[in-house]
């Protein structure tokens, strides 16, 4: 924005017009400056939430605490997802199997919460990114499986899920059943709990480290 205050400083407008033009130019540059100031207040304000929920989705590299706030907000309590199938297919990043010529093969999901989907694709791109983060090694074994690239980037959304799984029992057996939660960037806009597939594995034990995904068949 400086660069462009300073740009139009140099303009001298001619006429009517011109001079038309050239004030709302001006009103644009205080616009987009006002903007940014709310949206690095709103960013603040995220982070701030996702410190106070102890939340540890931002102990994994590739999730800042913008991408974690939008995580949890459009997650809600992660433990009403009985399986990490079942979180996948509400995100959408589950593969759906489809009949063609004969054989067997996937496509990605187009329902689902856009919205989580683009986070968890953000986070998975990241980190594929980062050599020598679990994700980077996680996503070159499913490679090394077969997977294809996209199959192996729906596999890490196993990890989120998992991480939020465990803040979630760490945060009930310090509240307690009957305790009031913290504070958390959780969204009343999340949908309804989704039913989980009679292939679905129950969840194991609590989560209480940064766990590798475990094998997600697409």
């Amino acid at each position: 924005m400086a660069k462009a205050e300073q740009l139009l400083e140099t303009v001298v407008p001619v006429g009517p017009a011109e001079t038309t033009r050239h004030a709302l130019a001006a009103d644009l540059i205080t616009e987009v400056r006002a903007w940014d100031v709310k949206l690095k207040d709103n960013a603040k304000a995220m982070a701030a939430l996702v410190a106070e929920s102890g939340s540890r989705l931002t102990d994994t590299p590739g999730i800042a605490a913008i991408t974690a706030a939008r995580l949890l907000g459009r997650t809600g309590n992660p433990t009403r997802f009985p399986t990490a199938s079942a979180f996948a297919q509400y995100a959408g990043t589950a593969p759906i199997e489809i009949a063609s010529a004969g054989r067997t093969r996937h496509r990605l999901s187009r329902r689902g919460d856009r919205q989580l989907n683009t986070a968890l694709h953000t986070v998975a791109i990241t980190q594929i990114r980062m050599p020598g983060t679990r994700g980077h090694t996680y996503f070159q074994a499913k490679i090394a499986e077969g997977k294809t690239p996209r199959e192996a980037q729906r596999c890490l959304a196993d990890h989120v899920w998992r991480t939020m799984v465990g803040d979630e029992r760490r945060h009930t057996r310090t509240t307690g059943p009957g305790g009031q939660p913290g504070a958390t960037a959780a969204s009343s806009a999340v949908g309804p709990t989704p039913t989980a597939d009679s292939s679905d594995k129950s969840l194991p034990g609590p989560a209480e480290t940064e766990p590798t995904p475990p094998h997600q068949t697409p």
